[in-house]
This record gives C-alpha cells, structure tokens and sequence, in this order.
C-alpha cells in the first residue's frame, strides 16, 4: 500500500512539472510581444490588466491616451499591450501600452514603406542634426536638410503638427527611421508646377511678384510658380546689377520668353515689352557723326559709352587718344562721365556701335604737317635713343624720328648717336609726314651742307676723276680715307690698293699717308664715293700703251712705261 502511495505521489510531481515546463514554455513565447488583456480594475493612475497569466499587470493610465484619465478607460475594455516579462521581482507581469502601440506603428510603417506611401506624423523635439518625429508611437528621425525645399529658420510653426512625411529608410533590428517632409513638398509642388505650367504659354504677358534677387536676374512668382527674370532681359540700357531696377515684393508686368515643359523652368522678360531701340539704328547713327553720351563702364580694352537707354557703343582704347597708347582707359575717362564721340560704325546683326574718341580732336599728324612741311627746321627734346635713331618730341604731344643715316654726312651713325643724350635739345629739319602711319622722319646732318653737293659743283670728285686720299685709319679688309680738299669720306678695300697683289696690303699704310686713287662710283642720291688705286694704275698702264705703242710692236711693256714716264719728265 505504501508502494502503491509513493509511486502515486511520484507520477503526480512528474505530472506537475511537466505541466509547470509547458507553461513556462508558452509564456516565452509570448514575452516580447503584444498580446490582449482585459482591464480588471483601475488604482489610481494605473489600470490592472489580466493577460491569461497566473498573475496580473499593471500599466499607467497616461500611456493610453488623455482620455483615459477622464474616465475613456473602463474596467471590462479589452486592450492590447506589450509583454515585457512574465513575472517580475514584486510577482507581478510587466506590461507597456506605449511598445505595443510602438510595435502596431512598425507594421503599419513597414506596409507603408514597402508601398512607398505616406506616413502622418507629428515633430516634437530637436536633437543634433535634425529633429524627432512621432509617428503613432514609432520615433523617427528628420534631418533638418529634409525639414524644407529651403532652409528654415523657425520650425515651431511646424511643432506639434499632423502633417504627411516621407519614409526614407527603415531598420526594425535597431529601431532606427528616417522621414522627410521635403520629399513630400516637392511632390506637391511638382504637381502644382504641372498644373500652372499647362495654362501658361509663351509670348503670354502676366503679373509677377519679385520673390528674389540675384547678381544674374531676379525670380519672380508667377501665382505658385517661379520664373527667372535674367539681368539682361530687365532693360535694353545695361543694368548692373538687378536691385538697381527691382526690388523684393514689387508687382511687375513680365513676357515669358520660353517654357522647358520638362524641367518647368520658366524664362521671364521686361525689355520685350517695349519697343527695341536697335530698330533702324543706322538712320539714327550715322558712320561719321558725333553724338553725346555717358561712359557707363570701363574695361582693360576699352570704354563703354550709352548714347540712349538701351544703346552702347564701345571706345577700343586705340580710338581713345591720338598720342597716349599704352594708357590704360580709366586714365583717359571715367564711369558717368559726358562724353563726345564720333560713330565709327554700326551693325544692328550684331548690335554693336564702334566710338571714337580722338576723331572729336583735331589730328596733331595732320596739323604738324600743315605747320611744318617738308623742309622746316624744328626743335624738340630727345625722349629717347635706339639702336636705329633718336626719337624726338615735338609740338601736339608727337614724336619725330631721325635715323642713324640722318645723324651725320660722313661718320657712321651708330658712332654719332653716342654723342646725344636723353633730355637734350637739338634742331632737325622735317624730311617726311605720314599722317595715315602717323611717322615724321627728321634729319639733322641735312641742317650742314652736303659734300657731296659741293663736291660735285666744284667738279673735282666725279667718276674717272683722279683724287688725293688721305688715311684716316687702316683696317685688316682695307684703309679709310678721305679725299683731300672734302669733305667725302671712302673705303679703300684690299682688292683695291694696288694691281699687284703682292702691294695689296693694307699695313703698309698708315694714318696720314697719302696716295692718288681714281673715283670709280660718285652716287649722289646715295650719297655715296669708291676709290680705287688699282684702277688708276690698270688707266695709266692704257693710256701709256695708245700714246706711246702697242705691245704687239715688239716693244716690252717696261720699254713703253719707260718712255711714258720720260715723255712724263719732258713735259
């Protein structure tokens, strides 16, 4: 009988344990998830919530909506709530309103973010980097680059308000969400772009309201729309810069000029509203007549003149002065400046007007030329010296310029020139005006007598001539000479010192050695003069053969010579 006992007491324990196990088994189960229970009794702030457990939970009134305090909560309401765990320390179940409502929001956002639909929302605090949003119990998260199209300065207008976001991403493991609000206004606003874009037309003229300004142009609100007002289709006259003409909130009359269907941008004008000055711009501006304008810009190239509102000419800064060319324009004019211009040309294709500055004022060119022609004896400062001449400064802010060729009749210019220094005053005559190339060539050794004029008037230097040299200075090619009773300077090259070329030597010369050469070249428009002492001796040797005999007689050359130059000593 005690057998019998024990062995029935052993299977009831077996059997109680195993129903024990089951029921832990299942109540894991259900720990960390929503499941339903009845309200058994409000305490309180808390409500007693019976969820089929052996013992109940308790969850505070506040978690279940403010009209559970008024009485929205009654004993007998069958709610659903989060199981945190089936028994705590006090024996009691943990239970959460807020994580099973947290838990309903996931799958409905998790349905709605696999949709790609809209979720409803409410901001309610600031974090770093954004703002929370409380989506029906789930928090997430809206960076402050998603609050707006543009950026916001005061988002309490937006606190606490149901309003449409968007989801952007989604992972339920770390409870991380993020929305945006911007997303869902640049879909609305795409829409009603569309809508606004299908009424309007291009040529159509409409009233605008100047949103914003810019360096390039203004955008103006077209009635939910924005279209770009560029600078340069303000006015036909040049504008600036924008704020000079418009101003934030000014009501203005635009033309819209094109449409882009795709992209809904939308390009405004107000100059085409009024009648283009270009129209028959060439009766209006003659080539060759002088206007009145005022400088409104000035560049590196140049400067640009308004003749009227709408129509510029361009000064090139090579039209802007006769005499200063390396000027910079902001030397010569100033922006606002009254101008008078001489038009140069115009073309309406291209809606250009070339100015001219320095055809108002007399031409120094031309009036030096009528002040001092060919031949006149002027004065001038030397401004500066070059490798090929000096440069002169003379009256009406010009230079004139003597070549190394016109520093001296007889020595060599690059040797003259050294003896000029800048700053000096020297008198030369005028030998050339070309007022087109705007060049003046002087001359300074045509102020002296040419010797080569003397030298020919007296006759004693011609070609065939016999002269006298003197030597001036012996060079390794030849000897200088110049010819006695001139002024005339010569070369005497080696060939030409002797017939034979053994005399041909130019060492046995030396400075003031004289000797008889016979002129071989006198070019007086070159200026000039060759010697030669072997063709005075091949004259002579001629001249000794047809006075004396032939060669062919029988008589040696010697023989022939011989009696030459004794006849020679008889006369």
């Amino acid at each position: 009988m005690a057998t019998t006992d024990t062995s029935a007491e052993a299977f009831e324990m077996e059997d109680f344990a195993a129903l024990l196990e089951q029921s832990f088994d299942g109540n894991d189960v259900l720990e960390g998830s929503v499941v339903k229970g009845t309200v058994i009794g409000i305490e309180k702030d808390l409500a007693v919530i019976d969820v089929g457990l052996k013992t109940e939970g308790r969850v505070p009134l506040k978690e279940f909506g403010a009209s559970a305090r008024d009485g929205g909560l009654k004993v007998g309401d069958e709610v659903e709530v989060y199981l945190e765990c089936v028994e705590n320390a006090m024996g009691e179940a943990v239970l959460s309103r807020d994580k099973a409502r947290r838990e309903e929001s996931w799958d409905k956002l998790e349905v709605a973010f696999g949709a790609n639909e809209k979720v409803t929302g409410q901001i309610f605090n600031q974090v770093k980097g954004g703002y929370t949003v409380d989506l029906d119990g789930a928090v997430a998260f809206l960076p402050r680059s998603q609050v707006d199209i543009r950026p916001v300065r005061d988002i309490q207008p937006l606190m606490n308000t149901p309003q449409p976001f968007q989801i952007l991403k989604m992972d339920k493991r770390r409870g991380n969400i993020v929305v945006s609000r911007r997303v869902v206004l640049e879909e609305s606003r795409a829409e009603q772009r569309q809508e606004l874009v299908q009424n309007l037309a291009e040529g159509q003229i409409i009233d605008g309201i100047v949103k914003n300004i810019t360096e390039y142009g203004a955008f103006v609100d077209l009635g939910g729309i924005d279209g770009l007002l560029h600078v340069t289709d303000i006015a036909w006259r040049r504008v600036n810069h924008p704020s000079e003409v418009l101003s934030i909130g000014q009501t203005v009359k635009v033309q819209i000029i094109r449409i882009n269907h795709e992209t809904h941008r939308i390009s405004l004008g107000m100059k085409q509203l009024e009648a283009d000055p270009w129209d028959g711009i060439e009766n209006k501006y003659p080539a060759g007549s002088k206007m009145t304008g005022r400088v409104t810009n000035v560049t590196d190239y140049g400067a640009f003149v308004e003749l009227e509102p709408g129509i510029e000419g361009l000064i090139h800064v090579s039209e802007m002065s006769w005499t200063k060319k390396n000027v910079h324009p902001s030397k010569l004019v100033s922006t606002s400046q009254e101008v008078e211009v001489m038009i140069l040309e115009v073309d309406p294709n291209k809606r250009r007007i070339s100015l001219g500055l320095k055809q108002t004022l007399s031409n120094p060119w031309d009036s030096f030329a009528d002040q001092f022609p060919v031949g006149s004896i002027v004065e001038g400062e030397v401004k500066n010296k070059t490798e090929f001449g000096l440069f002169i400064g003379l009256a009406g802010e010009i230079d004139g310029m003597v070549h190394l060729s016109d520093l001296d009749w007889n020595r060599k210019g690059e040797d003259v020139i050294e003896e000029y220094e800048r700053g000096q005053m020297i008198r030369a005559q005028v030998l050339d005006v070309d007022t087109d190339k705007e060049r003046i060539s002087l001359g300074i050794k045509q102020l002296g007598d040419d010797p080569f004029d003397a030298a020919a008037s007296s006759g004693t230097v011609r070609r065939g001539a016999v002269v006298t040299c003197e030597v001036t200075a012996v060079q390794d090619n030849g000897v200088e000479v110049q010819i006695v009773d001139t002024d005339l300077t010569s070369f005497v090259r080696r060939s030409d010192l002797a017939r034979d070329r053994d005399e041909q030597r130019p060492d046995r010369f030396s400075v003031g050695d004289r000797f008889d050469a016979r002129v071989t070249q006198f070019d007086r428009k070159t200026h000039k003069v060759s010697v030669s002492v072997k063709a005075l001796e091949i004259a002579e040797e001629k001249e000794a053969v047809a006075q004396y005999g032939s060669s062919d007689s029988g008589a040696s050359l010697g023989d022939i010579l011989g009696a030459a130059l004794k006849g020679d000593d008889n006369d």
